[in-house]
């Protein structure tokens, strides 16, 4: 048993993890489950079926495991499962899953979220991703890891967002963002690829190259883009990269693929995503 204020209140049947500190005023409820190592600042609600890994660092009027937003929720046993070393800030909310979602919501490890940034019902949410103050998933979103999400930015539902793709600030997301992508605007466009934080994870000169160029082809080349997506199939083996936009293009289903803002074609493209 952790560390434990005498103003919290744990109700029964709740686990607590070693070495877990739990500070004034936090409530914590009868099927939370509390990792080692974790600490729970002043005020901080924990309930439902939540799992919290250990390492985290929860800081005051954060609410872990309500019920989601949903008017279909009829209080079923779903969970929020969040994973280790995450740092959840001041205001925070992350909602269960529901039974129609496949019943969890689920965040990955390493996760930085600022106040009061929201992770929507039956979500999936990767590894090291940073949210920003406000940033807002709707139900059924997937985030890739690596992922940036900007400040006062919020992504529709079923939005599926790519590996270390960054969403810039105060953006409205509508349509699924590649993997590497950058996009920004109120109502999202890509601006192209998110080259800086390529790098940071070890992209050389010569493999960014490589990728601009599919990018350039597909966004802009000339034609329908469905036409240009089949004729750079062949490049999937020219880099990693390359091969997980295809592959992430193919697996879309409820939402189309968010273009670029200058394309001249992208009217009747997006006409041809929105049927595909």
């Amino acid at each position: 048993m952790g560390k434990i204020d005498p103003t919290a209140r744990i109700e029964d049947g709740a686990v607590i993890g070693d070495d877990a500190s739990i500070g004034p005023y936090c409530i914590v409820g009868p099927h939370v489950k509390i990792g080692p190592g974790c600490t729970l600042h002043a005020h901080v609600n924990v309930t439902g079926h939540t799992t919290l890994g250990g390492g985290c660092t929860v800081f005051p009027f954060a609410s872990l495991g309500t019920a989601p937003q949903d008017l279909g929720y009829r209080d079923e046993p779903t969970t929020l499962e969040i994973g280790e070393n995450c740092v959840i800030r001041e205001s925070v909310t992350m909602n269960v899953g529901t039974v129609k979602g496949g019943g969890k919501t689920r965040v990955g490890n390493n996760g930085f979220f600022m106040a009061y940034s929201h992770i929507g019902h039956d979500c999936i949410v990767g590894n090291k991703v940073i949210f920003a103050n406000s940033a807002t998933l709707g139900g059924h979103c997937e985030i890739g890891d690596f992922v940036y999400f900007g400040g006062l930015s919020a992504a529709h539902q079923f939005v599926r967002i790519g590996h270390q793709a960054m969403i810039g600030g105060v953006s409205g997301l509508r349509h699924d963002i590649i993997p590497y992508g950058l996009a920004s605007g109120q109502f999202a466009h890509l601006e192209g690829l998110n080259v800086v934080g390529m790098r940071r994870r070890g992209f050389t000169h010569q493999r960014l190259q490589v990728v601009r160029d599919f990018y350039q082809q597909l966004f802009h080349g000339g034609g329908i883009f469905a036409e240009r997506l089949e004729a750079l199939r062949p490049m999937a083996g020219a880099d990693p990269a390359i091969s997980e936009i295809l592959a992430f293009i193919d697996n879309g289903d409820k939402r189309p693929i968010c273009m670029a803002h200058n394309n001249p074609n992208k009217s009747t493209e997006r006409a041809h995503l929105e049927h595909r």
